[in-house]
């Protein structure tokens, strides 16, 4: 996204297309998706709001909300167009070809930041996996080198082979050996669970919208240095550490996972899934608020919604609130500790505890709150345990 030699200015357009907005995700301010750009080594020059009753097939805003756009690329010499909706292959060719730069969406972006983040083998390949995938989605009529190939011996391609299935042929390798790569890596990711499982360890995952402060509050728990910091998707690679309770005289697996995200791709989702599956397996999971942030009711819906994907809504959770440094004292809790229905729709009342991982603040309330849990919950059965009569996930089929 961005030049070798300063940070690409990028035009910024959202779509509101009323009723379905919530559906689509739209961000009046388009806050986020300033974020998103700004992780991904971006600039954001100026910003586009459009309002339709549906996408235009061509365009998606539209030829007068293109056109629009087109005077702001030339004004601000822009070098990209972001949408913060996902458009199509074709909408996308055409704008790039009316405004003249290249042009990306939601998806898009999320990738690009997962590619420049990722450290670990394991995370670098679930990355190549997600935007391969996304790639093979925009190989329809995409190039301009689509001339029929001509056969012979010794050619890549068949009699009359277009260049179009040579590139999708390609891919297609590309993703089966990604594949192949990640399912060893993942066999040995099961392996250190099962050792888990066999210990009897109780196992706790961080789990929270994107910059929520799980990665600092997992280092000031466990005293790790794990990298921290004030932006989207810091952390991708899971980390898992000891943490010693003294209240309840043992010690538990504490993971820190990667953050979740309005509009999360699909493709992401599933990419990561091995490493979402510490969630799933927890026997209990912090979930990570940021109590500063104007809008944490619908960050919370958005993390409950991809624990359900993984598989992990029904795993007992403390909710907690970080960031209380950054609260006004007017707006900061009486108590440190309380419990609250969740936005799922739960009837049981949620532990939940105010905490800054930045000053320790909540932090023995928080730790004596997991240590209640661990003396009161009976332990999930690992099913990836030999000593439970379950089918290995390293025998299922991953999913195309």
């Amino acid at each position: 996204m961005t030049l070798p030699s300063e940070a690409a200015r990028a035009i910024l357009v959202g779509v509101d297309f009323g009723r379905q907005s919530a559906k689509q995700g739209f961000d009046e301010s388009l806050d986020e998706l300033a974020l998103l750009a700004e992780s991904a080594g971006d600039t954001p020059v100026a910003r586009v709001i459009a309002r339709r009753q549906a996408p235009d097939a061509a365009l998606f805003v539209g030829s007068g909300k293109a056109d629009e756009i087109k005077l702001l690329v030339q004004a601000h010499q822009a070098h990209t167009v972001l949408f913060d909706q996902a458009i199509s292959p074709a909408q996308q060719r055409n704008l790039e070809r009316v405004l003249g730069v290249p042009v990306a969406d939601r998806t898009a972006l999320i990738l690009e930041i997962f590619a420049q983040r990722a450290q670990s083998h394991e995370g670098k390949l679930q990355v190549e996996l997600a935007r391969l995938q996304y790639l093979a989605t925009r190989l329809v009529r995409r190039w301009s080198h689509l001339e029929r190939q001509s056969g012979g011996i010794g050619m890549r391609g068949g009699p009359g082979e277009a260049q179009i299935e040579l590139d999708r042929r390609m891919i297609d390798d590309r993703i089966k050996k990604t594949k192949d790569r990640l399912k060893q890596v993942q066999r040995q990711r099961n392996t250190q669970r099962r050792s888990r499982g066999r210990n009897g360890v109780f196992k706790v995952s961080l789990v929270g919208y994107t910059n929520a402060g799980k990665s600092t509050l997992f280092n000031a728990l466990v005293k790790a240095r794990a990298y921290a910091a004030n932006q989207l998707f810091a952390t991708l690679d899971t980390t898992t550490r000891s943490l010693y309770l003294e209240q309840a005289g043992a010690s538990v697996s504490l993971s820190d996972t990667v953050g979740f995200i309005r509009d999360l791709p699909h493709k992401l989702v599933e990419a990561f899934r091995a490493t979402l599956q510490e969630a799933a397996d927890a026997d209990l999971l912090l979930h990570v608020v940021d109590a500063s942030s104007p809008v944490l009711e619908e960050q919370m819906v958005e993390v409950e919604r991809v624990l359900e994907e993984i598989g992990a809504a029904g795993v007992p959770q403390i909710l907690v609130y970080n960031k209380q440094d950054l609260l006004p004292d007017d707006q900061r809790p009486r108590e440190m500790v309380d419990a609250v229905l969740r936005a799922h729709g739960s009837t049981t009342p949620t532990p939940r505890v105010s905490v800054s991982a930045l000053d320790g603040r909540g932090l023995a309330e928080l730790r004596q709150l997991i240590a209640d849990a661990m003396q009161t919950q009976p332990l999930i059965p690992d099913e990836r345990d030999p000593r439970f009569d379950v089918q290995p996930l390293d025998d299922e089929p991953l999913t195309p």
